[in-house]
C-alpha cells in the first residue's frame, strides 16, 4: 500500500479559465444516492410526467460536467481518497470484470448428481454459446438452505461434492476457462453453528484453500476492510464485491467493485455514481427479477460497465430472452476489447449527439477514443448520429455493425451517420492516424457477422421453464394396514397448498409444477380422488433403518453426511425410538424399496394430515404448543423427540409426528437447471436472529422447497421421512 497521492484522479489544469455556467446544478457533498441527478431541467407542472420530449440534455450537459467534476474533486478529498488498491496488478483483473454471475451450485449444469461429477465446462459452453460467457462467477453454496439444520455458512462449502478438495478443483476448471472465482460470506448467520472465529478470517482461510480470487459480501453495504486485510495477512489478495451499495463512501477505497442496482429507467439514463468517482471501479448491474432487460443492457453501455448475468434464482430459471443475451453478447465483446479505454479518467457522459433520445458517453484514451451510444426511442434511427472533432488521418468506425465509416467533415467536426436499432446500442471509434485499423480487422469483421442478425428479429418474449415431477412406482397392494401404518381410505379432498420460499412474489416460475399445471407457480389448488393407501404412523426411527442396513447391506455411493450422529456405525444409545435423520432422498428410497413400500406424493401426505375438512393443523385450526416438540431455539441442533412423544397432535386418520418434529421427504421436481424436494411438516428447530434462514411450514397449507444437488449436502439433521403402501 501506498500513501494517499496528492491528486488521485487527473483534472484539467489549474491554470485552465474556468467557464461560467449557464446552467447551475450545486451538487451536494452529502450525494448520497446510487445514481447522479441527470442533466436537462425537467419541465413543471402540468408536464413533468408528459412533457419528457421537452428536455434538453444537450444544453446542459457541459455546466452538468463541469460542476460534477468540482465535485468529485471535493468528495475524493473529503473521504480521504487513495487509489492504491486500483493500481495493484493483482486486483486490476476486476476492471476487466464485465459480465459476472451468481452460480447456485445446484445447477444441473455445474454438478452432475448422476455422474457425482463437477461440469464447468458445461456450464460454461452453455453461457458461451447464449450470451458470450463470463470473466467471473460466485459460485454460492448458502441460501435459500441454510438455516434447515444448524450447519453455518462455512459447513455448507465443506458439504460440496468432494469437501473443500472438490470446491478446489471447480475454482480450478473455472480458472482454466479464465474466469475468476468468487465465494460469498453473510453477515446475518449468527444463529447457527458458531464458527469460533471472525468471519473474515474464515472466508480468508477458504478462500485460500480453494484458490478463489474475490469475496462477495451478500447484503453488505460495502464489504468491511477487515476482509480484505485478512486475505492480504494471507499472502490471497482478493476483489472484495458488496451486493448492495457502498454507504461508507470511504469503503470505495479498498471496494475495487460493487453490485449495481435500480437503476432508474427514465428516459434519461442515469451514470453511476461510484463510476464517476473513480472510472477504474468496476460495476456488475445485478436485475435478477428483470424479464426484460433492456434498460439495464443500455444503462451498463452508457456507463462502461458490466452486469450480473445471474439466471439461476434461489433455483428460480429466469433466463436471458434471446434478444437480450444476444445484446449482452456483442455489449460485452466490446468492452472486453476496449476495456483500457472504458476507465478513462477523462470519461464524459452526455457527450452531444444530433437525435432526439440519443444518448452517447465518450471514453478517450492514448490515440483512439470510443463513443458508447443507446438509442431510447421505440423506433430505428439511420442518418447523422453524432459530431466529433476531426483530425487529419482520423479513421471512423462503427463497431455495432463492424464497418469503417466515412464521415463528412464540418468546421472541423465529423458528422457520423450509422443505423440504429429501436431501444438498441451503437458505438463509434475514432483512431488516430498512427493507430492503425490492422489490428481490427478481425474484430470488425467478427461485429460484422453478428450485426447480420438484427436484434430486432430475435424474440423478447420470457417464458418459465417447465418443471417435470419424479414418477414414485406403486407398491403392490396390501387390503390391511402393515404393522406400525395407517389406513387412509379413499375419497375426494381439496388439495390446497403453497410455497413458503422467501422470495420471488408470486411471479410465474416460482416454487413447483403440478403434473395437472401448465407452469410452476407459489399457490395451488385442486379437487382429487384419493385413493386409499396405508401411511406409517410415525416417521421412520433410527432402529427401523438400522434393521434395513444389517439386512441390505446398503451402503450409498456418497457417504459424506450419511447417519452422522451414529456412532460405530449404530444409532447412539437410547436413540433407537428417535426420527432417523442425515439420509438423503436416495436413502429414504432405498429404505423404502427394501421395505416394500415408497415415500408419499405430497398430496397423500397432507390428506393423511388433514382430512376432510381444511383444517390448518394435523389436530384443528388453532395452533397448539402441547402438540408438538419443544421448540429449539439454539444455536445447535438437538436430538429429534421420540416418535409418538406427542399424541394429541394426530390427524382425524391417527397419524402422528406430522408437524413440528422434523421435515419429512416427499416429491421431488426437477426442470433443466435444478432439481429440488417438496419437504412437508416443519421442524423442531428455528435458527433466530435472521429472517433468511430456511422458513418453517407447520401449516397443512404450506410446503418447504429445499434444492438438491448431491446426497452429501442434502442430508440434513432436520429431515426424515415415512412411507406408505397402496391399499387394495
Amino acid at each position: 500500500m501506498t500513501s494517499a497521492p496528492d491528486n488521485p484522479l487527473p483534472e484539467p489544469a489549474r491554470d485552465t479559465p474556468q467557464r461560467v455556467p449557464k446552467t447551475e446544478y450545486k451538487f451536494s457533498h452529502v450525494t448520497t444516492q446510487r445514481y447522479l441527478p441527470t442533466p436537462g431541467k425537467a419541465p413543471g407542472w402540468p408536464f413533468a410526467e408528459i412533457g419528457h420530449w421537452k428536455i434538453d440534455v444537450n444544453a446542459t450537459s457541459a455546466d452538468w460536467i463541469g460542476e460534477l467534476r468540482d465535485w468529485r474533486r471535493e468528495h475524493l478529498t473529503r473521504i480521504g481518497y487513495d487509489d492504491a488498491n486500483y493500481r495493484r496488478p493483482e486486483l486490476q483483473w476486476a476492471q476487466r470484470n464485465f459480465v459476472h454471475a451468481q452460480m447456485m451450485v445446484e445447477d444441473r449444469y455445474f454438478y452432475d448428481p448422476v455422474e457425482g461429477q463437477y461440469t464447468v465446462d458445461r456450464y460454461l459452453d452453455d453461457l458461451e454459446q447464449r450470451f458470450g460467457g463470463l470473466d467471473s462467477v460466485l459460485i454460492w453454496y448458502v441460501y435459500p438452505n441454510i438455516g434447515i439444520d444448524d450447519r453455518n455458512q462455512f459447513d455448507m462449502a465443506r458439504d460440496l461434492p468432494g469437501g473443500i478438495e472438490g470446491l478446489r478443483g471447480a475454482v480450478d476448471d473455472f480458472h482454466r476457462r479464465g474466469v475468476k472465482v468468487f465465494l460469498p460470506t453473510m453477515p446475518w448467520d449468527n444463529g447457527t453453528r458458531e464458527q469460533g472465529e471472525a468471519d473474515w478470517h474464515a472466508v480468508a482461510e477458504l478462500v485460500k484453500e480453494v484458490g478463489a480470487d474475490g469475496i462477495n459480501g451478500d447484503t453488505y453495504n460495502g464489504v468491511p476492510r477487515a476482509f480484505f486485510d485478512a486475505c492480504d495477512a494471507l499472502d490471497r489478495p482478493v476483489v472484495v464485491q458488496p451486493e448492495s451499495t457502498i454507504s461508507a463512501e470511504e469503503q470505495l477505497i479498498w471496494n475495487v467493485q460493487s453490485w449495481g442496482k435500480k437503476a432508474p429507467n427514465e428516459v434519461i439514463p442515469p451514470v453511476a455514481k461510484f463510476k464517476w468517482l473513480e472510472p477504474r471501479h468496476m460495476i456488475n448491474y445485478e436485475n435478477r427479477w428483470g424479464r426484460d432487460r433492456n434498460h439495464d443492457l443500455q444503462y451498463i453501455f452508457f456507463n462502461g460497465i458490466g452486469y450480473n448475468a445471474w439466471e439461476n434464482i434461489w433455483g428460480i430459471w429466469n433466463q436471458f430472452t434471446p434478444r437480450d443475451a444476444e445484446a449482452l453478447r456483442r455489449i460485452a465483446t466490446i468492452e472486453r476489447k476496449f476495456a483500457p479505454l472504458l476507465v478513462s479518467m477523462d470519461w464524459t457522459p452526455y457527450f452531444p449527439t444530433l437525435q432526439a433520445g440519443v444518448f452517447a458517453s465518450r471514453f478517450p484514451g492514448d490515440g483512439q477514443v470510443l463513443w458508447t451510444l443507446v438509442n431510447r426511442n421505440e423506433y430505428d434511427l439511420d442518418g447523422e448520429q453524432i459530431a466529433v472533432p476531426h483530425q487529419p488521418g482520423n479513421r471512423y468506425f462503427d463497431l455495432w455493425q463492424g464497418v469503417e465509416l466515412r464521415p463528412e467533415v464540418i468546421d472541423g467536426h465529423a458528422v457520423v451517420a450509422f443505423a440504429m436499432e429501436a431501444r438498441g446500442f451503437g458505438a463509434l471509434l475514432v483512431a488516430e492516424a498512427q493507430h492503425g485499423a490492422a489490428e481490427l480487422s478481425g474484430f470488425l469483421a467478427l461485429m460484422a457477422g453478428l450485426a447480420k442478425t438484427p436484434l430486432s428479429s430475435l424474440s423478447r418474449q420470457w417464458r418459465a421453464i417447465a418443471q417435470q415431477m419424479t414418477p414414485i412406482a406403486s407398491t403392490g397392494r396390501v387390503a390391511q394396514a402393515p404393522a406400525g401404518m395407517v389406513t387412509v381410505p379413499a375419497g375426494e379432498f381439496l388439495f390446497v397448498v403453497g410455497g413458503v420460499e422467501i422470495e420471488g412474489q408470486t411471479w410465474e416460475g416460482l416454487d413447483v409444477q403440478y403434473p395437472w399445471e401448465s407452469s410452476p407457480r407459489r399457490h395451488h389448488r385442486r379437487r382429487m380422488a384419493m385413493q386409499a393407501f396405508h401411511i406409517d404412523r410415525h416417521p421412520i426411527t433410527h432402529a427401523q433403518f438400522k434393521r434395513f442396513i444389517d439386512d441390505s447391506g446398503y451402503a450409498p455411493r456418497d457417504a459424506h453426511n450419511f447417519l452422522r450422529d451414529w456412532q460405530d456405525g449404530a444409532p447412539r444409545p437410547g436413540w433407537e425410538n428417535r426420527p432417523v435423520t442425515w439420509v438423503s432422498l436416495e436413502d429414504a428410497r432405498a429404505y423404502a424399496h427394501w421395505a416394500g413400500k415408497r415415500l408419499p406424493h405430497e398430496w397423500e401426505w397432507q390428506y393423511a394430515a388433514q382430512g376432510n375438512d381444511g383444517r390448518l393443523y394435523p389436530w384443528g385450526d388453532q395452533w397448539r404448543d402441547d402438540a408438538v416438540p419443544p421448540v429449539n431455539r439454539g444455536r445447535r441442533v438437538l436430538p429429534p423427540a421420540e416418535v409418538g412423544a406427542c399424541p394429541q397432535g394426530a390427524s382425524p386418520f391417527g397419524v402422528e409426528d406430522l408437524v413440528g418434529s422434523i421435515w419429512q421427504w416427499t416429491d421431488e421436481y426437477a426442470d433443466e437447471h435444478t432439481r429440488a424436494a417438496v419437504l412437508r411438516g416443519g421442524s423442531a428447530y428455528q435458527p433466530q436472529t435472521s429472517h433468511w434462514y430456511f422458513p418453517q411450514a407447520y401449516r397443512l397449507d404450506q410446503h418447504g422447497k429445499y434444492l438438491l444437488m448431491a446426497p452429501c449436502k442434502d442430508r440434513s439433521a432436520m429431515v426424515g421421512f415415512r412411507c406408505v403402501v397402496d391399499a387394495e
